[in-house]
């Protein structure tokens, strides 16, 4: 089956296209917030509609000679963890998007990775607790100094106070690029 979490809209329409196009039939679950559908920095140029495909990992375009820290994570927190990069001039960490969970694309990922030649370690971050999300997944394939960076491990989603979870969403960015 296909499990991913889109970031943009043209990925979102190559991911139900691809799925068309196959002479096979496989499950194909989508796991994006609905707050994406309205974030302000949600959306693609009609370029990205007619020049590629879909993307199962999309790279970062931020100077690769200067990265000593790459980030890894899929979904809405890339948008967070974008706008305090851009907001605090951090010139120095990649952010590397994964839109297709599984299979995971590993292969991809690492010659992604391999074209950062002064990083020093890699971080996947995770808005959810360490025990849900992705993490447990993820952590089972070859990464080399890989960290995770979440909330902590809890038997509830989420606090269920919205500004208890802004602060820890804000805690938890900082600490990504500490």
């Amino acid at each position: 089956m296909i499990v991913a979490n889109i970031t943009t809209p043209a990925n979102f329409f190559h991911l139900i296209r691809r799925q068309l196009s196959w002479e096979f039939r496989k499950p194909c679950f989508v796991l994006s917030p609905k707050s994406l559908l309205r974030h302000p920095k949600v959306y693609s140029d009609f370029r990205d509609f007619t020049d590629y495909n879909f993307q199962e990992v999309i790279d970062d375009t931020i100077d690769k000679g200067n990265v000593k820290k790459i980030v890894l994570c899929t979904g809405k927190i890339y948008y967070d963890l974008n706008q305090y990069r851009e907001k605090k001039n951090i010139k120095d960490t990649a952010i590397l998007r994964i839109e297709q969970i599984s299979p995971f694309p590993l292969n991809l990922i690492k010659k992604y990775i391999s074209a950062y030649k002064k990083y020093k370690k890699i971080i996947w971050a995770q808005e959810e607790n360490k025990n849900g999300g992705y993490w447990s997944y993820v952590s089972s394939f070859e990464l080399p100094n890989i960290k995770l960076v979440s909330r902590k491990t809890s038997s509830s989603p989420s606090t269920g106070f919205l500004k208890i979870h802004l602060k820890e969403q804000n805690n938890l960015i900082k600490k990504v690029f500490k």
